[in-house]
């Protein structure tokens, strides 16, 4: 076991645009947060909340969705694990991609890693938008291949990690966040 002054810094986006057990997607979304502490993830920032239209369009209703910086002890694939548990406590079926959820956690970044490798990285990342509609990758792509188009992930970012690096482009979320279209940035809105 790490030290927690050894422990891994992860970035996670989460996200919810559906009710479970009669709370909405804000009490989902604050509960999914406890759940993760009791599983021993150490929640060090958490952005506001924010208000964005569902992706792709018309996939369902509007998300609420934020961003988080925790610490954990552990590989990036026992974070996966865990984020995996805490959306099926909550009624996450994975039945049509990019569909409504009751809660979505996306880990999004593992410091500086790169998983499995660039070259991999690069290929999902690049992978037309019909592909990545019907194509799952068979294993954890770290940062997240398309970090940089998405300013439901970016804007919640930009409040808890604006000068982390993307190990592959360089570039910090502040970065990538402002090259993103004014209009994509003003469609996430604070609560």
């Amino acid at each position: 076991m790490n030290s927690p002054e050894t422990r891994l810094i992860y970035l996670i986006a989460l996200g919810s645009n559906l009710n479970f057990e009669g709370g909405g997607p804000l009490v989902i979304l604050k509960g999914a947060l406890k759940a993760l502490e009791v599983r021993g993830f150490v929640i060090r920032e958490c952005s506001r909340f924010y208000n964005t239209p569902a992706f792709p369009a018309g996939a369902g209703p509007d998300f609420i969705n934020a961003a988080a910086v925790v610490e954990f002890d552990g590989t990036a694939a026992q974070v996966l694990a865990g984020l995996h548990d805490v959306e099926a406590e909550t009624g996450r079926l994975r039945e049509v991609r990019w569909g409504a959820r009751t809660l979505d956690l996306d880990l999004i970044a593992g410091g500086a890693a790169v998983l499995p490798d660039v070259k991999t990285h690069e290929y999902w990342r690049d992978l037309p938008l019909e592909a990545q509609k019907t194509t799952i990758p068979p294993e954890l792509i770290l940062p997240h291949p398309r970090l940089a188009e998405r300013a439901f992930v970016l804007v919640p970012l930009l409040d808890v990690a604006p000068e982390w690096c993307h190990p592959v482009s360089g570039q910090s979320v502040r970065e990538m966040h402002d090259a993103l279209s004014a209009a994509a940035r003003a469609e996430v809105v604070a609560l």
